[in-house]
């Protein structure tokens, strides 16, 4: 097997999904059908619905309300996206992995405010990272594997709508 791979799903509609620019046309449960009639703004959160999209922008104080796809994924504790670190590297240089997950979720949500970490858990041989998209735990595994090296594999799910990702890396190393 190669240090990266990705596991072939299929879409309920058949059809196979074997890159990003596919995986992106599968439906998100979290994701309305229909957008909110004017701007909207999340209570839990802040973030603001404006010009299609879900952003980091002050509103007018009459602005409607309305509970952001991430602050129900979060309520309900449903993940769309889990990455899991495993191997004795990964518990040794648990800080340091975890301080690059929090860094590219802040890169990441300063664009895109609906992904973001829901959870991290830790035990004496793995860590797991569940976050509100599927995008952000591909980013956060793949910094890790060019940071780290190890090896790094994707799954993705059209039913339900997820990516789990998991990456390890046995030597414990320095």
């Amino acid at each position: 097997m190669k240090p990266t791979e990705r596991a072939k799903t299929t879409h309920p509609s058949g059809r196979r999904i074997a890159g990003r620019a596919q995986e992106d046309r599968v439906d998100d449960p979290y994701q309305r059908q229909q957008k909110p009639r004017g701007p909207a703004v999340c209570p839990k959160c802040g973030a603001a619905f404006k010009d299609g999209r879900w952003q980091w922008i002050s509103t007018p104080t009459d602005t409607g309300h309305e509970i952001c796809p991430a602050c129900r994924r979060i309520e309900d504790g449903y993940p769309a996206g889990v990455l899991t670190l495993t191997g004795p590297f990964a518990i040794q240089h648990q800080d340091e992995i975890l301080r690059l997950a929090r860094h590219q979720e802040e890169l990441e949500n300063r664009e895109h405010p609906m992904n973001r970490i829901m959870g991290i858990r830790k035990d004496e041989s793995m860590i797991e990272i569940t976050t509100t998209d599927i995008h952000l735990p591909r980013r956060i595994a793949e910094t890790v594997h060019r940071a780290f090296h190890g090896r790094l594999v994707y799954r993705y799910e059209a039913e339900p709508y997820s990516l789990q990702v998991s990456w390890s890396r046995e030597e414990a190393g320095v």
